[in-house]
C-alpha cells in the first residue's frame, strides 16, 4: 500500500485502467476529466471527484494522461495553476513532442514541483490490469516519489536519466517503430495475398519464427483478420506520433525518410473515414493501393 493522496487528470481509454491500479494499490484518488461518465465511474470504484484542476494539484501527487501536446499545454502548463499548486510531483504519462517535455520541465522547476515524463507502452487492457511497460526521466527526488505510483501502474519502470524529455524521446522512437512493423506487415500480407496466400497463416508463419513478441502477433493479427474496431489507439493519434518523431528527427538533422513514407499512409487513411479506428486501420491503405478488398 502506498497510501498518497493522488490527483489524476485525463480519463481516456488509458487513464481510466492506470486510475483504477492505483486505487487498488491503496491510494486516495481525486479525478478530473472533462467529459463527466469516467469519472463517475472511477467515483463507483472509490475515487473523488475534483471540481477543479487546482483541487487536483493540491494532492500530494498528480498524474496526467491527456492525448497531445495542446491538451497538456492548455490544462497543465498554465502558470497560474501551477504557482498554487501543493503537489510534490507530476508525472505526466501522456506521448508528447521533445519540446513540450523541456517546457513543462521549466515550468514545473520555476513552481518548485518536481516534474517526471512518464510515457508507457500498452494498450488500455494492459493498463486495465497495471501490466503497463513506463518509460520515466526526471530528477532523483522526483523519480523517488514517483516510484510507489508508478510501480502501481505498470510491472516495469525503463529508466531514462534526469532529463524528462529523454523519456519522451524513447517513447516517440518505439512509436516510430511499432507504425513501421503495422505497415511493413500490411505490406507483405498484401504481397502475399496477391499470390494466393492466407494473410492469417503468414503472420502465424511469422510470429511463431522470425517475429515472435506482442507487437507482431497482436497488430499481425489485426492486419491480417482486418480486425480495426474496436480502437485500442486510435489512428489520429498515430499520426500525431509519427509527426513527433519527423519533428524530433528534423530538430537534430536526422533523416527519417520511411516517417514522411508512414504520415502521407495515415492522412491517406483519415481522407477515408478510418478517423475512429485503430491505428492498424493504416493497413487498409496498402490493401486499396494494391487493389485487394477492404
Amino acid at each position: 500500500m502506498t497510501g498518497m493522496t493522488v490527483g489524476f487528470v485525463g480519463l481516456g481509454a488509458m487513464g481510466q485502467g492506470m486510475a483504477a491500479s492505483l486505487l487498488r494499490a491503496g491510494n486516495r484518488l481525486l479525478v478530473w476529466n472533462r467529459s463527466p461518465e469516467p469519472v463517475a465511474a472511477l467515483v463507483a470504484q472509490g475515487a473523488d471527484a475534483a471540481g477543479r484542476l487546482a483541487d487536483v494539484f493540491a494532492a500530494e501527487a498528480v498524474v496526467s494522461m491527456l492525448a497531445d501536446d495542446q491538451a497538456v499545454e492548455q490544462l497543465l502548463l498554465d502558470p497560474e495553476l501551477l504557482v498554487g499548486a501543493k503537489a510534490a510531483v507530476h508525472l505526466n504519462m501522456a506521448t508528447v513532442s521533445i519540446a513540450l517535455a523541456e517546457q513543462a520541465e521549466a515550468l514545473h522547476t520555476e513552481h518548485g514541483i518536481g516534474y517526471v515524463a512518464a510515457p508507457v507502452l500498452g494498450r488500455p487492457q494492459v493498463a486495465a490490469a497495471g501490466e503497463l511497460n513506463i518509460l520515466a526521466a526526471g530528477e532523483e527526488t522526483a523519480l523517488t516519489k514517483a516510484a510507489p505510483l508508478l510501480s502501481a501502474m505498470g510491472r516495469h519502470t525503463w529508466h531514462f536519466g534526469t532529463r524528462p524529455h529523454h523519456a519522451n524521446a524513447a517513447k516517440i522512437s518505439v512509436n516510430f517503430l511499432i507504425a513501421s512493423a503495422i505497415e511493413s506487415m500490411a505490406e507483405a500480407c498484401s504481397v502475399a495475398e496477391t499470390h494466393g496466400v492466407r494473410p492469417t497463416d503468414l503472420v502465424e508463419m511469422l510470429t511463431g519464427t522470425l517475429f515472435p513478441g506482442p507487437i507482431y502477433a497482436g497488430y499481425g493479427a489485426m492486419v491480417a483478420e482486418r480486425r480495426y474496431e474496436p480502437a485500442g489507439f486510435r489512428l489520429p493519434l498515430g499520426l500525431k506520433d509519427v509527426n513527433l518523431a519527423l519533428t524530433a528527427g528534423a530538430a537534430t538533422n536526422v533523416p527519417l525518410p520511411f516517417a514522411s513514407v508512414l504520415r502521407d499512409a495515415f492522412l491517406d487513411a483519415l481522407a477515408h473515414g478510418d478517423g475512429d479506428k485503430d491505428w492498424a486501420a493504416v493497413a487498409a491503405v496498402t490493401r486499396r493501393r494494391a487493389g485487394l478488398p477492404r
